[in-house]
């Protein structure tokens, strides 16, 4: 069975690298080939394979094209984000959890808003280097009042918000942008991201 080629490009390199990093970062394994063509368009700015493969336009043929038709090719483009909408309601009941001191107060029962609460804190987590288990659960602590760190330690790199290594023994931020709820309820406690 023949494939067919897709030309594959990006505007920057440096972000396409950072964002395929941040993914391999959270495997504690070498990615099979569906999940790591997953992981390239997503890298890109596509949500799957799938979604790339839809937009893009085949290379021509060796033998079969000339250089007008590949300077025709168009350049595969991921379609422009929207900002995400902002629940305005909900950034206020989450940052209701949370106490004049920017501590979280309790574990909301919605997962969304459970969501939102590890945004602000990974916001407070230093960025760019590695925590020891103690570490990380000693800032937890200090940054919540319901007495349950080891919960907010799996929650936060289940969200993919952090890594750890397959011992536990080392965890880390995973730099990326949060959606636009979790930039409000940051801004309202007074954090940077």
């Amino acid at each position: 069975m023949s494939r067919t080629a897709l030309p594959f490009r990006t505007g920057d390199i440096s972000a396409f690298a950072r964002a395929l990093a941040g993914q391999m970062a959270g495997l504690d394994r070498r990615p099979g080939h569906v999940e790591l063509l997953n992981m390239l368009a997503r890298a890109a700015g596509y949500r799957n394979f799938q979604h790339f493969r839809a937009g893009a336009r085949p290379a021509p043929m060796e033998g079969n094209g000339d250089l007008a038709e590949l300077a025709d090719l168009a350049v595969v483009e991921p379609p422009p984000r929207r900002p995400d909408p902002i629940d305005a309601a909900k950034v206020r009941q989450v940052r209701r959890l949370f106490d004049d001191a920017g501590r979280l107060t309790l574990w909301p029962s919605k997962q969304s808003h459970q969501i939102l609460c590890l945004w602000a804190l990974w916001s407070m987590v230093p960025p760019r280097r590695p925590l020891t288990e103690r570490e990380i659960s000693r800032f937890l602590d200090s940054r919540h009042l319901f007495g349950d760190s080891a919960l907010l330690r799996r929650s936060l790199c289940g969200f993919g918000m952090m890594t750890r290594t397959p011992d536990g023994r080392e965890y880390r931020r995973l730099e990326q942008r949060p959606p636009a709820e979790a930039l409000a309820l940051i801004q309202s406690l007074g954090r940077p991201s």
